[in-house]
């Protein structure tokens, strides 16, 4: 009911044929829908084939003028379903990140580790529909650089800081995957030279991939797990005693090392940055939160029993990150590992993409090579992405540890793109949609339902 619905005098409820209450309703309808600040459309005009330019009416930059311009375009960009969409979503979080896991629940201990699991879901879950209705009612923003723009009040050292971190991040991201592929050739050939790792990272830029990483999450799992006998499952074992599994953070777990279990933790889970990008490649971007619970729940799910089974199997005194470091028989970490090759292949490749249709848009807006296949076009494509893969190569042997680097990105980017970002962006649609002093009257609202709360609970 609340803003929707009125009253009679004689307490009846207003006809929904009343002029007024039709009103009333649209009027709500709209406010909740409104713009925090003027559209920015450069790359919209840009994929119609038109002239570029800053502003432009609401109503030409709607989804389905955006679709009415590119419709005659060989290159259209809406056009993911709801299902492709939780398809990209299931590829960028089902990813060998997991594998930090178990690693993250011997040092918080499982208790700690699967609530924090859940927190973080949760919260990456609601900052995600923040995004999602941030890009409902900007229909023009390409990707989270315009919303950095936007969320500061239109100042272009906003979309340049913007567009830098994010650059960075997916650059970050790509070099973690060259890290991993080089660790994977080098297990498979049983080398353990710096020259092999630079050799095998340089190799891994040019392989090509397709989605099946939850399948292969699983199987790698089922591998790292398939010694039924329990007390066999640790590498050196028995040199350490038998496997211990502590409920609660175990013993000499400092908070620098707590801290940095819940980095890698929350690295797995956050991707907004991304999620801007898909919205605007969707062709009903209202289906999105379908794609973005689909995905949430699965990977409550995958990371919850990929951390505590195999945490279960090698104790705080064998685990290692990746967890494959933690098989003692080669033979079963070179299975399990292969099982991980297509998910160590498409999340590098997801972040390349990004980040080079996001420098693609920039480069050519307004131009044809926006909606035609062109030779200029497919080789600038190709540069960006080799410039791209090899800075991504340069940060892999700069920082050559697996959790080390998972920390770095998150400590740099996460929290950022994770929960500034985002809670900027709820204040301003709150303000569009409340007015100015809509913190006293909802923060008001909230103290009220807390105390309503606090005496009712203690009666039932």
């Amino acid at each position: 009911m609340g803003f929707l619905s009125e009253k009679k005098a004689d307490g009846g409820d207003i006809p929904s044929n009343d002029p007024e209450a039709q009103t009333t309703a649209e009027t709500w309808e709209s406010r909740k829908m409104a713009r925090i600040d003027r559209p920015i459309t450069r790359s919209i005009s840009a994929v119609g084939g038109g002239v570029s330019g800053d502003t432009t009416s609401e109503q030409s930059i709607s989804i389905d003028k955006q679709m009415e311009l590119e419709a005659d375009n060989a290159i259209k960009y809406r056009t993911c379903s709801w299902k492709k969409t939780a398809a990209l979503l299931f590829s960028e979080y089902i990813c060998l990140a997991i594998m930090s896991f178990p690693y993250s629940y011997a040092t918080l201990g499982l208790v700690p580790g699967l609530i924090l699991t859940v927190v973080v879901a949760a919260l990456v879950l609601y900052t995600s529909l923040i995004v999602w209705e941030f890009c409902m009612r900007h229909p023009e923003v390409k990707d989270v650089c315009d919303i950095g723009q936007m969320l500061f009040w239109n100042h272009r050292w906003a979309w340049y800081f913007t567009a830098v971190m994010f650059l960075l991040n997916n650059t970050f991201i790509q070099g973690f995957h060259c890290l991993t592929g080089a660790k994977y050739l080098n297990t498979m050939t049983e080398g353990n030279s710096g020259v092999c790792t630079v050799g095998f990272s340089a190799i891994h830029l040019s392989e090509h991939c397709h989605f099946l990483g939850l399948v292969h999450i699983y199987f790698g799992t089922a591998c790292h797990n398939i010694r039924g006998h329990r007390r066999s499952s640790g590498a050196g074992w028995p040199s350490l005693g038998d496997p211990t599994v502590y409920a609660l953070p175990p013993p000499g777990t400092t908070f620098v090392m707590g801290m940095n279990a819940f980095m890698n933790i929350s690295y797995t889970f956050i991707g907004q940055i991304t999620l801007p990008s898909f919205i605007a490649e969707m062709k009903d971007p209202k289906d999105f939160p379908k794609a973005l619970w689909a995905v949430t729940i699965a990977e409550i799910i995958v990371f919850s029993l990929v951390g505590s089974i195999i945490y279960a199997y090698t104790g705080t005194n064998y685990n290692t990150a990746p967890a494959f470091g933690s098989l003692g028989n080669v033979l079963y970490l070179k299975v399990s590992f292969s099982f991980m090759i297509p998910t160590i292949i498409f999340l590098g490749v997801l972040y390349a993409s990004v980040s080079a249709r996001f420098l693609f848009f920039r480069f050519f807006a307004g131009t044809r090579h926006m909606g035609e296949n062109t030779v200029v076009g497919w080789l600038a494509w190709a540069g960006i992405l080799g410039v791209t893969w090899i800075l991504a190569f340069i940060i892999s042997e700069v920082i050559p540890f697996f959790a080390d680097l998972l920390s770095l990105m998150s400590s740099l980017f996460d929290s950022f793109f994770g929960f500034i970002f985002w809670g900027v962006a709820y204040i301003r649609m709150r303000r569009a949609t409340y007015g100015a002093k809509f913190w006293a009257t909802r923060g008001f609202r909230s103290c009220w339902d807390l105390r309503l709360g606090g005496e009712h609970y203690p009666r039932v």
